[in-house]
Parts: C-alpha cells; sequence; structure tokens
C-alpha cells in the first residue's frame, strides 16, 4: 500500500494513514486504498485496532484538490462508495476500534474518527466538522455520529457553526472520550494493550448488539448525504468556498 501502513503488535493491529507531508488529506486514490486496508484488518486476528494518523496530524478531511476532480456522477458515486466501505466497515467490524487523534482532525476525517468505538485526542488536537466552509453537509455518515454523541440539537449547531474545538472542549462536548497531554503514542499503546487484556469477546459482543440496530439508521444516512453533497456541489456557494479556501480568503456566500 502507498498511503497505509499496517502493523500487528500481540493482540492489536495499528492502521496508520500515511500521507504526513499533507496532513494525511485524503484524495482519489486514498480513499480506495482506505477501503481495502479497512476490509484487510478486518480480517486480521488481532481484537483491538488502533486507527492513527502519520505526521502532524490525524486527518485533514478530503484533498481539496478532490473537489474539482470528481465531477461526473459516476466518478462521484465511486468516491463514496469507498467513503461508505470504511465507516461502516469500521462501525461494524467484531473488534473494538480506538480512533487516536493529533493535529488536525478536520471534515470526512473527523467522520471517519467517530466510526471509532473509542476516542483518544492528544490535549493539541484541533477538531472541526468545517464542510460548511465549502458550502457542503457534513459526509462520511457525520450526521448519524454528531447525533449519536451531541443530540440533534447541538450535531445542528455543530455543522452550521464550523466550529474547531481543542480536544478538552470537544471532550467536554462528548466528541472524544479521553485527553491525553504527554507521550500522545506511548500513552495510546498503553491502552490498547489495556484493552488487548480485558475479556474482549464480550465487550465486542455488547457492540454488535448496539450496532445491528444502527446500521440500518447509519445506510439512511450516508444515502441522503450522498444526494445532499452531490446536488450542493452544483451550487454556486460551493464554487465560491472552494475557490476562497484555493485563494486563502474569506467566502462571500450568497445563499445560492
Amino acid at each position: 500500500m502507498d498511503f497505509f501502513k499496517i502493523e500487528e503488535q500481540d493482540n492489536v493491529v495499528y492502521l496508520k494513514i500515511a500521507r504526513g507531508e499533507k496532513y494525511n488529506a485524503l484524495n482519489i486514490e486514498m480513499l480506495e486504498e482506505f477501503s481495502e486496508a479497512v476490509s484487510e484488518v478486518k480480517e486480521l486476528e488481532p481484537q483491538v485496532v488502533v486507527l492513527c494518523g502519520e505526521g502532524e496530524g490525524f486527518c485533514a478531511g478530503g484533498d481539496i484538490s478532490m473537489m474539482k476532480e470528481v465531477q461526473d456522477a459516476k466518478k462521484y458515486d465511486q468516491v463514496m462508495d469507498h467513503i461508505e466501505t470504511i465507516v461502516t466497515t469500521l462501525y461494524t467490524m467484531p473488534k473494538i476500534v480506538i480512533s487516536a487523534l493529533h493535529g488536525p482532525v478536520v471534515g470526512l476525517g473527523l467522520s471517519i474518527a467517530l466510526a471509532a468505538d473509542y476516542v483518544v485526542a492528544e490535549a493539541d488536537a484541533t477538531i472541526s466538522m468545517n464542510f460548511i466552509g465549502i458550502g457542503l453537509v457534513p459526509d462520511g455518515g457525520g450526521h448519524f455520529w454528531l447525533q449519536e454523541r451531541l443530540g440533534t440539537h447541538q450535531a445542528k449547531q455543530f455543522a452550521w457553526e464550523g466550529q474547531q474545538m481543542k480536544a478538552k472542549e470537544a471532550f467536554d462536548h462528548k466528541l472524544v472520550d479521553i485527553v491525553l497531554n504527554d507521550s500522545f503514542h506511548d500513552e495510546v499503546a498503553a491502552i490498547a494493550r489495556k484493552w488487548s487484556m480485558r475479556p474482549l469477546q464480550s465487550m465486542i459482543k455488547t457492540k454488535q448488539i448496539y450496532h445491528q440496530y444502527g446500521v440500518d439508521k447509519l445506510l439512511q444516512y450516508l444515502s441522503k448525504e450522498r444526494q445532499a453533497q452531490w446536488e450542493l456541489r452544483q451550487t454556486k456557494d460551493h464554487l465560491e468556498g472552494v475557490t476562497a479556501f484555493m485563494e486563502k480568503r474569506k467566502p462571500n456566500f450568497q445563499g445560492r
């Protein structure tokens, strides 16, 4: 694999996004490889998965270049298929999944992180679902994860404001489950080792009992997100948002 590293350590498998020079921003090729990677991890023997990112951040979301590359409906559906495979596989995987967040965790990167069972964040991590900044809605199940953790009203506010939170504030809002201040990667490894020695079959059964009812709802959200995102990609506000991002200026949205 070019963009992902898979490493087994006893009863723990690490899945690392490895495009650190770009803050692990996801492009078309990476999404295809990501869907293959999670499917491969699912079949491995270890029962605990740690999803993490190389370099200075977990994942800065979708690479902005992908917005211009995906113009036709067929290519768009292929991209969304990969995204849906990634998050549904993580959500239903018969393992305990830990996402380890550091640096920027933005947009699709946050959606993928929230598909995990347990979200660990470094104190300096910055967390945002800022699709609104380019005139889009959360995808990758973002609506589902935010509703699960925040409730509908607060989920709307978080999506609409595009607000950026440090890890402690995200913890206070229950978007992350624990904040680590020192030796982040060592502490994450220690948590994974500790969990790997717990009665995991019991934990996995509990996950399956809850998630077997949640997956139908998740799939409905993913379908609606796919439809809404395609429609919004045709709007003037989306074009303005992408243009403003590329030109490093504040967008001038018109509600169109």
